[in-house]
């Protein structure tokens, strides 16, 4: 799965597509603005990026043309709005922008634009700054003794499946994520006392969302003095 980056000044949106996107196994950082978007962007480089185009500080547009003359789009960025003219979507998509969503956004075609997304960026990975093939570091001759001397590793499927506990792994996909969110998300409950703020900090999820997700999986919160 992908680390993907929502930058949208409407918490609505950004809760949204966290969700979305968190359930379809993705890990989601949130900006609600291009100053947050820098410093996010600063400190990892996400997989795909969902960009605002309108928003109150630095519009989405602004923000793109800065990450491509700073050399930090190296990363696919699809652009988002409600209001833009094509005009816009035209000019994103010329400075280096993958693709252009109209809000409101239809879920299949958010998941199938991101799908469409990674898969590009996977192809295009070896043109990206700062990736180097080995073709590209290493002689033939030296690439040939890598081949000859690097001894083929084994893949070994066992499993312990004590760090599984009773979760089994001959159910559906969705149903194995949820049992192991249960059992995660109980285990920094019992840790933290409850506080839901410490273990909104723990999970990385903003509270609302971390609400929403504890009465998905059927957990109760009990709130204690701390």
């Amino acid at each position: 799965m992908a680390r993907i980056l929502v930058v949208d000044d409407e918490i609505g949106i950004r809760e949204l597509l966290s969700e979305i996107l968190y359930d379809e196994g993705h890990t989601v950082e949130l900006a609600e603005n291009a100053a947050q978007a820098r410093a996010s962007r600063l400190r990892i480089r996400p997989d795909l990026v969902l960009l605002d185009i309108w928003m109150p500080d630095t519009d989405g547009v602004t923000l793109l043309k800065e990450w491509g003359s700073q050399g930090l789009l190296d990363m696919p960025v699809i652009m988002m709005s409600g209001h833009a003219t094509i005009d816009t979507a035209v000019e994103a998509t010329r400075i280096g922008a993958i693709d252009f969503l109209e809000k409101p956004i239809t879920l299949q075609r958010l998941l199938k634009t991101i799908s469409s997304g990674l898969a590009r960026a996977r192809v295009a990975a070896p043109k990206m700054p700062g990736f180097q093939p080995v073709s590209a570091t290493m002689t033939e001759k030296q690439t040939a003794l890598v081949r000859e001397e690097t001894p083929t590793p084994v893949v070994e499927p066992e499993i312990d499946r004590s760090l599984l506990g009773d979760i089994s792994l001959d159910q559906p996909l969705r149903e194995a994520r949820d049992a192991f969110e249960r059992v995660y998300f109980e285990y920094h409950l019992a840790k933290e006392n409850h506080s839901m703020t410490k273990v909104s900090d723990k999970t990385g999820l903003e509270r609302t969302h971390l609400y929403r997700k504890l009465k998905q999986l059927g957990i109760e919160t009990r709130k204690r003095n701390i």
